[in-house]
């Protein structure tokens, strides 16, 4: 009994293999169906259609390494590096036979050329030519990648050596101006004190002068002390000016008065001689 329930199980389960491995083969063959339409829709220069075909392709089945492939060449002379990375490395993964490894590893490190990546490239190819170390032109590629590397780290090299001087050059730079603003400070603490040692010798000589003045001054003084006549001299009443007095006339104020007052004779005599009045004239005198 046993046996007949593990012989049914047993037929059960290939049956079941086979069956899944019909739909595998038919996936499989409906990608390639779907590639083989994208391909042609690509010949046509209708990419949006061969992009959708392979994308269906890669979706039916992840044994068809051809349709990522096909599309990474189809980004690739779109020139969208990125995109074509991206399925070349799906196709690499995918691919079961070396030659089809070789393939995409080869056109991906084409893709790191392109985008300058050097050092990428140069694994790339490396690995391209571990799948088939026959190609040459792989191995030419892988040579001129290695040789754009080169440059590359020697452009570096120089761009970091020409920073480096300009790095000195700032810093001596840096150092000059900063000498500079220090000498200058010196150089203006330095008139600073000759201008505070000539204020000091003007203040020197204006004490000199001052002290000259002070001897002048206090011979002034002497002298004048010696035209001072003595304390006893002092004692005695000093001779004031005259004064004029308050009430009494200029010179030119009484002759101006005497000569009003004799033509007012004159015009008296005159009236008098008119009116024929004898008598003896009489002469005015009056005291001032």
């Amino acid at each position: 009994m046993r046996n007949i329930v593990f012989i049914l199980f047993f037929i059960g389960f290939v049956s079941f293999a086979q069956e899944e491995e019909k739909e595998r083969e038919k996936a499989l063959d409906a990608s390639k169906n779907l590639t083989w339409e994208g391909n042609k829709a690509l010949s046509e220069d209708n990419f949006i259609d061969a992009e959708v075909d392979y994308r269906k392709a890669i979706a039916k089945s992840d044994e068809n390494s051809a349709a990522p492939y096909n599309l990474a060449n189809a980004y690739y002379k779109k020139e969208t590096y990125s995109e074509a990375f991206g399925r070349y490395k799906q196709a690499g993964e995918l691919a079961t036979d070396k030659a089809d490894k070789h393939l995409a590893y080869h056109n991906m490190g084409n893709v790191f050329m392109k985008s300058k990546e050097y050092q990428k490239a140069v694994e790339a190819y490396k690995e391209a030519l571990r799948n088939d170390p026959t190609d040459e032109e792989t191995r030419y590629n892988l040579a001129l990648a290695k040789k754009m590397l080169e440059k590359e780290q020697e452009q570096n090299d120089q761009n970091q050596d020409n920073k480096d001087q300009e790095d000195k050059n700032d810093q001596k730079d840096e150092n000059e101006d900063k000498k500079d603003g220090d000498n200058k400070e010196e150089n203006e603490d330095q008139n600073e004190d000759k201008k505070d040692e000539g204020d000091k010798g003007d203040e020197g000589d204006k004490n000199e002068e001052q002290k000259d003045e002070n001897k002048e001054g206090e011979g002034d003084e002497k002298e004048e002390q010696k035209k001072q006549p003595d304390q006893g001299d002092q004692d005695k009443p000093q001779e004031q000016p005259q004064q004029p007095r308050p009430n009494q006339l200029s010179k030119q104020q009484v002759q101006n008065l005497l000569e009003a007052m004799q033509n007012e004779e004159k015009k008296v005599q005159e009236k008098i001689d008119a009116q024929k009045v004898k008598g003896v004239k009489v002469k005015n005198e009056k005291d001032w």
